[in-house]
């Protein structure tokens, strides 16, 4: 998995690369076939919630975009992964093959 960091108004420091890219890895336990990501990490002056954690994955078969906001930014990239976390569940269930399920209804109908 390719990860693509960027920041606006913030400096990305060894810190928040290593903790994005350790935060990420853990993601390849549930969906092994992450092709690429890009983070985008903001900081908004004048809003109430301060930083914006977004992220867009190149998944085989979709396109992943999830966003999270936050006054910590290390806060805003956890609300990001649960975000990611869950679609990334989300989609490796609808690309699960349910074909085998119908097959086997099938078989048991021509046996009865």
């Amino acid at each position: 998995m390719q990860i693509n960091l960027t920041g606006h108004h913030v400096d990305l420091t060894d810190a928040l690369r290593d903790y994005v890219n350790e935060k990420f890895a853990k993601l390849e336990r549930h969906f092994d076939k992450v092709i690429d990501v890009h983070v985008v990490l903001t900081h908004e002056k004048n809003q109430t919630q301060h930083n914006k954690a977004e992220a867009n994955l190149q998944v085989s078969g979709n396109h992943i975009h999830a966003e999270a906001s936050h006054e910590d930014m290390y806060a805003a990239i956890d609300g990001l992964i649960d975000k990611v976390d869950r679609q990334l569940i989300k989609h490796k269930e609808k690309i699960k093959d349910h074909h085998r399920a119908e097959g086997a209804q099938r078989n048991r109908e021509q046996a009865s």
